[in-house]
């Protein structure tokens, strides 16, 4: 498992093929360290230390003894997308793997399998949960719309959808790996049931493609919805049900069914209904034994004022500032520059 930054013990950081506008926050993630951003591995030393995002494959052989992290998206983010290049307030540092990876344990895992939660750090994550909940704080924390339960419904479930090409399906999502694949698959599974659909935010920004089939959405649920924040419909419906969407981690913090039709983080410790089982997960946790390894024990979180990290309840409490600041809403220059974004890059 991946000591803390700043028991690292190389001096320097070689961080491999960082966009421009990410290489700020790399820095922030290594206090007292040198980070040095290059595009050729074959100038990371010996024994030396490289990071890259999430698990884009090394183009090439390291040097011997070099330690290889990953970066990648915390679980309390921003106020807004990532695609947006928005800047984050938390970002995960692993050096197993990565969290979303089921195919082999990563520091989460084995911090969840295998760590020591003391009362009060229990009790810590108790009330980090509490006010994430009653704040209706979510990963991206965006959507202005609400949402009405249907009258009479007896069960209603949410289907969430995801973006088909992201690395958390192709390793996290064994069987079922499309949108319009988990949507069929709970039908089938609940005919009489009220099913809600909810797209990626980045697909509905037009920042990356839908998933294949996925405009035929509406033919296997009975409502799809679009700009409603995440918090407000997860406390409106019964279940939720998930492919590997970081919903089903915050539909738990809010005590609600979760059925998992891959293996995300969360899945696999007695807290969700598992459709695909990680063999390697026994381990039974309390929900505040998961948030605390989730939530406080594995994340970065970011100052957005400056260069520190800080306390995942300091990370709350701007995120919680920034919502306020904004509304919620995506000021018109953010949708001009998604149009730069998807004439530069596409939708992928």
């Amino acid at each position: 498992m991946i000591s803390p930054p700043d028991r690292i013990s190389t001096p320097v950081i070689h961080a491999l093929n960082f966009s421009p506008w990410k290489r700020s926050v790399v820095r922030q993630c290594f206090p007292g360290k040198r980070v040095v951003f290059l595009s050729d591995i074959s100038a990371v030393p010996a024994d030396g230390t490289l990071v890259v995002w999430g698990m884009r494959p090394i183009p090439g052989v390291l040097a011997p003894g070099v330690k290889l992290l990953r970066l990648e998206d915390g679980f309390l983010r921003s106020v807004g997308l990532g695609a947006d290049l928005i800047r984050p307030v938390s970002w995960v540092l692993d050096g197993s793997g990565m969290y979303y990876d089921a195919t082999r344990p990563s520091d989460l895992e084995h911090l969840l399998a295998e760590a020591t939660f003391t009362p009060e750090l229990l009790t810590r994550a108790a009330a980090l949960r509490q006010r994430i909940v009653a704040a209706g704080i979510t990963k991206y924390n965006i959507g202005v719309c609400g949402w009405q339960r249907p009258a009479g419904a007896r069960c209603v479930i949410l289907v969430v959808g995801q973006v088909e090409s992201d690395a958390s399906l192709a390793y996290g999502a064994p069987h079922i790996r499309s949108n319009i694949g988990l949507l069929q698959a709970v039908r089938r599974a609940y005919p009489e049931a009220y099913l809600v659909y909810k797209p990626h935010p980045d697909v509905i920004a037009g920042l990356r493609a839908k998933g294949a089939g996925e405009d035929e959405a509406r033919q296997w649920c009975d409502e799809q919805v679009v700009d409603t924040d995440m918090g407000t419909l997860l406390a409106a419906v019964d279940e939720v049900h998930v492919l590997t969407s970081l919903a089903g981690f915050e539909a738990l913090l809010r005590d609600k069914p979760v059925i998992c039709y891959g293996q995300p983080f969360y899945s696999g410790w007695g807290l969700t209904r598992d459709m695909v089982p990680n063999p390697r997960r026994t381990r039974r946790l309390t929900l505040d034994a998961l948030v605390a390894g989730a939530l406080i024990e594995y994340p970065l979180y970011l100052n957005r004022s400056g260069d520190a990290l800080i306390t995942p309840e300091a990370a709350l409490d701007a995120l919680l500032a920034w919502r306020a600041g904004t509304g919620g809403t995506v000021p018109w220059w953010r949708h001009c520059l998604r149009m730069v974004l998807r004439l530069v890059i596409g939708a992928r």
